[in-house]
């Protein structure tokens, strides 16, 4: 008797499209399928992407393969999903249409960063572990997403920038092509200093350090002659993805600066006035 009703229940006809009855069971396996073929998806591309990571294949590539997986199994999912309840896709014609609309009036952002994610995927003008600069924001990119890019500003804060935002604007990527980084470091001395004497010592505490490439070679140059000082500018090359080496490498260089100057009596400029008074200076005792 309980078999019996459960079979009544199982088989009672909710609705119907196109002369197809819509069951109960029919119903109810769509959560089960839903449930069992994202599941599976999952597991598949995450052996996948253990599998090609492994073999250190580019993060950017892993990515994309993952995306297009992610898609193709969806639209197998809602097709064979579709068919075992016994829809045609023929009755989501109108639905179709009036979603199409929709997207056309209402979700034309989310539809252009949409397919600026899968450029960006796909061109690679931005990757995983480049290191950007966008308006204000500076940090390394850790994921690309079909909607926005993720990235990890210097100051360990995670923003989240429009895809579209990325290739409508100008944006500069510190390592597109490769690492290499040109810096500088100014310095001033006071006049009367030897200039040869101290383009060597500016060179040598750069040379010194182990950040600095040898070639292209550092080339100091003397600058100019300033208000109060004779004003030094040491060029050098660094490889670096982010800009705190930059920092790093030119505090250093004026850490040892500071000590050669010291070791050789060559002071460090500072703005100096003279002050000429015309007449006499009248002093009163108290």
């Amino acid at each position: 008797m309980v078999d019996e009703n459960f079979n009544k229940l199982i088989n009672f006809t909710v609705f119907s499209i196109d002369s197809q009855p819509i069951t109960v069971g029919e119903i109810l396996l769509i959560p089960a399928i839903l449930f069992v073929g994202i599941l599976l998806t999952k597991w598949f591309v995450r052996i996948m992407t253990k599998r090609l990571s492994a073999k250190q294949i580019d993060p950017n590539v892993i990515q994309l393969l993952q995306r297009v997986f992610y898609v193709v199994a969806i639209a197998i999912l809602v097709i064979t999903l579709l068919d075992l309840i016994k829809v045609p896709l023929t009755a989501f014609a109108f639905l179709s249409g009036a979603i199409a609309i929709g997207f056309g009036f209402g979700a034309q952002n989310i539809i252009n960063n949409f397919i600026s994610g899968w450029i960006l995927m796909w061109e690679k003008p931005i990757r995983i572990g480049d290191f950007l600069e966008v308006e204000e924001a500076k940090g390394i990119v850790e994921q690309i997403n079909t909607r926005s890019t993720r990235i990890r500003r210097v100051d360990g804060v995670h923003i989240l920038i429009p895809n579209s935002k990325l290739l409508e604007n100008t944006v500069v990527n510190w390592t597109l092509v490769d690492r290499l980084i040109r810096t500088s470091v100014r310095v001033g001395v006071a006049y009367g200093s030897p200039a040869k004497k101290v383009a060597d010592i500016i060179l040598q505490a750069t040379v010194e350090q182990p950040e600095v490439l040898p070639n292209p070679k550092p080339v100091v140059v003397f600058d100019d002659f300033g208000d109060n000082s004779l004003i030094f500018e040491v060029n050098f090359w660094i490889n670096s993805n982010v800009e705190g080496g930059l920092r790093v490498t030119r505090s250093n260089i004026r850490f040892r600066l500071d000590e050669l100057f010291e070791e050789h009596n060559i002071v460090v400029a500072f703005p100096q006035r003279d002050i000429h008074v015309d007449g006499s200076l009248v002093i009163k005792n108290s």
